[in-house]
């Protein structure tokens, strides 16, 4: 069998990229898994995101217009009118962008594993059947332990995270998440709640079983409340190359992961678009150039991550106080992109008081910011 395009991983990523690419090449996608779905995700997009991508609306399960923001001491809120993110379901998402991709006539090889490359064809197993693709392009979107990533030799500099999460039963503000920064709860990561209505919300962080345990109990939420329990895995980082020969890497394939919040839908589909350009355009290089704008997000992320790390309660507290004044929050309110989080910083930054109060806070996180 031969294709232009062989897509080894079917997960949001790989099927938004197969949509782009099919009608216009011939294009095959790969999953390992026998269904979609399955994997743990929290599945925020921001409602801007959402529209620019034009990603299916049936995905959609719960709008969100605010964001409650919890230390251990302190709380504020940010919120508007309308819609600012929205919680997908993960299996829906995939599913609807896999059936446009095979409308425009896209062959899926469904429950079929990647082993590797010979000979410049990929190495397939079915059941007890092995057999080969070839393709003059091949793109791995198969997840951060991506075999094709290997295959090609990539190497990763990246801080790789254990998450867990939960849907659990209870009383929740349907339209805001909460954002937790406790790290008397949790030293490694936030902690999240993400409703999917008034009585159900996705739970979790990222670090160990222990913190989402201590942030359930500390929440108020009964473990005997849990409808359903999912871990994973997520790197924080860079994963290079890119692009190798005729391969390339796309999603949490090529750590496209915001490592603010380690989402991972946004700056990959943003990326498949640009790497659905090259492959049209016959020039696949130009793929990690015109990701730049993504790569920008992720060394400003990866600064905030490090200065995170470094930070006390303490100097967490501080900060709160200053986002939580009322200037603040008509900034973040007014100018934040739920999916730019350079631009909320800088918007934040071009206030001097504002600014001047940050530096107060931790000069050592404004500086690594700056």
């Amino acid at each position: 069998m031969k294709y232009d395009v062989l897509i080894i991983g079917a997960g949001p990523v790989g099927n938004y990229l197969a949509r782009l690419l099919a009608g216009k090449l011939d294009v095959a996608v790969v999953e390992r898994k026998r269904s979609f779905g399955g994997k743990a995700c929290t599945g925020i997009i921001g409602a801007e995101s959402f529209e620019r991508l034009d990603l299916p609306k049936e995905a959609v399960l719960n709008p969100l217009r605010g964001a409650l923001f919890k230390s251990r001491i302190q709380s504020f809120e940010i919120a508007r009118k309308s819609a600012q993110a929205y919680v997908v379901d993960r299996k829906t998402l995939e599913r609807k962008l896999a059936e446009e991709a095979v409308r425009k006539g896209a062959d899926y090889f469904v429950g079929t594993t990647f082993t590797g490359f010979r000979d410049g064809r990929a190495r397939l197993q079915h059941l007890k059947e092995t057999f080969e693709i070839s393709a003059d392009i091949y793109v791995g979107a198969d997840g951060v332990a991506s075999t094709v990533a290997k295959e090609i030799g990539a190497e990763s500099d990246a801080e790789f995270l254990k998450g867990y999460e939960v849907e659990i039963v209870g009383e929740f503000r349907p339209d805001f998440v909460e954002v937790w920064v406790n790290k008397d709860l949790n030293p490694e990561f936030f902690s999240w709640v993400v409703p999917i209505s008034a009585n159900v919300a996705r739970v979790g962080t990222f670090g160990s079983l222990e913190a989402l345990n201590r942030f359930l109990r500390t929440r108020g939420l009964k473990p005997t409340s849990v409808l359903e329990f999912k871990a994973g895995s997520v790197g924080l980082g860079w994963r290079k190359p890119w692009v190798k020969g005729n391969v390339a890497l796309v999603g949490d394939a090529a750590l496209q992961i915001k490592p603010t919040t380690a989402g991972g839908i946004v700056f990959g589909a943003i990326c498949a678009y640009h790497l659905a350009e090259a492959i049209l355009s016959g020039d696949l290089p130009q793929y990690v150039a015109a990701c730049s704008a993504i790569r920008k997000q992720i060394s400003f992320g990866l600064r905030i991550r490090k200065a995170f790390k470094g930070l006390s309660q303490e100097g967490i507290e501080r900060i709160f106080e200053v986002l939580g004044s009322q200037e603040a929050k008509e900034v973040i309110e007014e100018q934040a992109d739920f999916d730019d989080h350079l631009r909320t910083f800088k918007a934040i930054a071009r206030r001097p008081k504002l600014l001047a109060g940050l530096l107060r806070a931790s000069p050592s996180l404004i500086r690594a910011l700056l």
